[in-house]
């Protein structure tokens, strides 16, 4: 099952003309009216693409397209009345992939996300952005934030991505608690990195056969983890 395409936008009446257009093209959605709201719903289930309104009750559009840059790589459609030639060169500085002004056709909408995620997949189509481990059992794509175990989707949230990245791009080196959520996570405050234990946890959950006994997420007692997978050649 595909990501959905989160619809940020606190107007209910254009959110679920939207939503509607959408899902006529064979496309799952999610709704958020609220930044809070759209940042839990990213980080509960990564979108494959954000239809973000700038004008929302609870702070700057902006702001929010910032945040949600920072958890994936994921294209991002402003829908918005700002429409001066200033304004919506701020949007594409603030990396929107495409930037549509009110009134919009949904239609059009939809045509431009279909444009958009073309481009996406032509750029995740490049070996850097892919880790194949152990004979094509775990794979990683960079681009898209997704893991996928023996050809199945998992499902994991952009912290765990991370963390697991973070392990995978240098298999066999112990990482420390601190060193994880320094380098993962880009931000440190004392006693973060006991959850770290968590998330590794999490993550055994979902990508080992028996988290009893990993095969890629291994405890270096006294220290921290280590990633053992082998990286198939290209």
């Amino acid at each position: 099952m595909l990501p959905p395409v989160l619809i940020v936008e606190d107007d209910t009446k254009l959110a679920r003309i939207v939503k509607v257009y959408l899902e006529g093209a064979d496309f799952r959605t999610v709704q958020a009216s609220t930044i809070k709201e759209a940042l839990q719903k990213a980080e509960e289930d990564l979108p494959l693409a954000v239809i973000l309104d700038l004008g929302l009750p609870d702070g700057s559009g902006e702001e929010l397209c910032q945040s949600l840059k920072e958890m994936g790589d994921f294209p991002v459609i402003m829908l918005t009345a700002k429409s001066s030639e200033e304004e919506r060169l701020a949007g594409f500085a603030l990396g929107a992939d495409d930037y549509m002004v009110k009134p919009a056709s949904p239609r059009e909408l939809v045509c431009r996300l279909k444009a958009v995620l073309k481009r996406y997949e032509r750029s995740s189509s490049s070996a850097d952005n892919f880790a194949s481990f152990n004979d094509g059992s775990l794979i990683l794509n960079s681009l898209r934030h997704q893991i996928s175990r023996d050809g199945q989707p998992l499902s994991v949230t952009p912290t765990e991505f991370k963390l697991l990245l973070t392990m995978a791009t240098s298999p066999g080196r112990t990482f420390t608690r601190d060193e994880l959520v320094t380098r993962a996570l880009g931000y440190h405050f004392e006693g973060y990195d006991r959850s770290i234990d968590a998330h590794i946890k999490n993550l055994r959950q979902k990508i080992e056969k028996d988290p009893r006994a990993p095969e890629y997420l291994k405890t270096v007692y006294g220290v921290g983890y280590l990633f053992a997978g082998e990286r198939d050649a290209l």
